[in-house]
C-alpha cells in the first residue's frame, strides 16, 4: 500500500543575508536533519542525482567523529569531489547546525569560493533526535527526515524537527508492510502535527524515488531566485 498525502504551501526560502561579501547572488541551503538511519544520505545522493544535471549545486555533510556520510557520497558518485565537503562536530550533531554553524558556514562558503557559483547547496545534519533544527543564519529552508523503521507514532509524539520543519519527509514506506507501521495513521498525525506545512511520503526504491522532494527543492529556489 502506498500512500501520497503531499500537503501544499507556498515555499518558504526565508533568509534574508542573500548575498556573499563580495555582492554576489550566494546559493540557496537546504538543510536535512533527522534521526540516525531514517535516510537522509541516501536522499541527499537521490537529489544529487536528479537535480546535478539542471543545477549547480553541492554539499555539506555532518558526522560526529567521522566523515562517513561524505565518504558514501564520494563512493557513489553523486557529484564531483570538489563538491563535497564534510564537517566534523566533535559534539551533539545539533550544536553544529543549530548553536555554533561556524564550521558549516565555513565549509558553504569555501564551496561557493572554489566550485561556485552555486545554485543549491544541501547540508546533512549527522543523525539526531526529534528536537533537531537548523539555525536560520544557516539554512534558508529545512527538510526533515523520519522512516516507517522508526515507529508509526513519531509523527504523534512530535518535537520541532516532525512540527516546525518547513518540509517532513517519511521515508522508507516499502517497509510499512514488514515493521507493522500505519502510513494513513502516520498521515492523520502528521496532519495534526503541521496543519498545512507539506509532508511527503517516500521509498527511494520505488519509480518515483524522490521526485517529490525534487520539486520541493525546485520550488524553493524558484522563491529563492523571485526574491532577488
Amino acid at each position: 500500500m502506498h500512500l501520497d498525502h503531499t500537503h501544499t504551501a507556498a515555499p518558504s526560502a526565508i533568509s534574508a543575508d542573500a548575498r556573499r561579501p563580495d555582492g554576489r547572488r550566494r546559493a540557496l541551503r537546504v538543510g536535512l536533519g533527522g534521526p540516525v538511519g531514517s535516510g537522509k544520505t541516501a536522499t541527499v545522493a537521490a537529489l544529487c542525482r536528479v537535480l546535478r544535471e539542471e543545477l549547480s549545486l553541492a554539499v555539506v555533510t555532518n558526522d560526529i567523529y567521522t566523515r562517513e556520510d561524505a565518504e558514501f557520497l564520494l563512493r557513489e558518485a553523486v557529484l564531483p569531489p570538489e563538491r563535497i565537503a564534510a564537517v566534523e562536530t566533535g559534539a551533539c550533531p545539533h550544536t553544529a547546525i543549530r548553536d555554533d554553524i561556524s564550521a558549516n558556514l565555513e565549509a558553504v562558503e569555501d564551496l561557493e569560493d572554489e566550485v561556485g557559483p552555486l545554485d543549491l547547496v544541501l547540508l546533512e545534519s549527522g543523525g539526531d533526535n526529534l528536537t533537531a533544527t537548523f539555525s536560520k543564519g544557516l539554512v534558508d529552508a529545512q527538510i526533515f527526515v523520519i522512516d516507517v523503521a522508526g515507529g508509526d507514532d513519531i509523527p504523534r509524539k512530535g518535537g520541532p524537527g516532525v512540527t516546525t520543519a518547513d518540509l517532513l519527509v517519511v521515508n522508507k514506506t516499502d517497509l510499512a508492510p514488514y515493521v507493522g507501521s500505519d502510513l494513513a495513521r502516520m498521515a492523520a498525525d502528521a496532519k495534526v502535527q503541521r496543519a498545512e506545512l507539506p509532508v511527503v511520503f517516500q521509498s527511494l526504491r520505488e519509480e518515483r524515488g524522490v521526485t517529490e522532494v525534487a520539486a520541493w527543492v525546485r520550488g524553493q529556489l524558484a522563491v529563492w531566485r523571485d526574491r532577488g
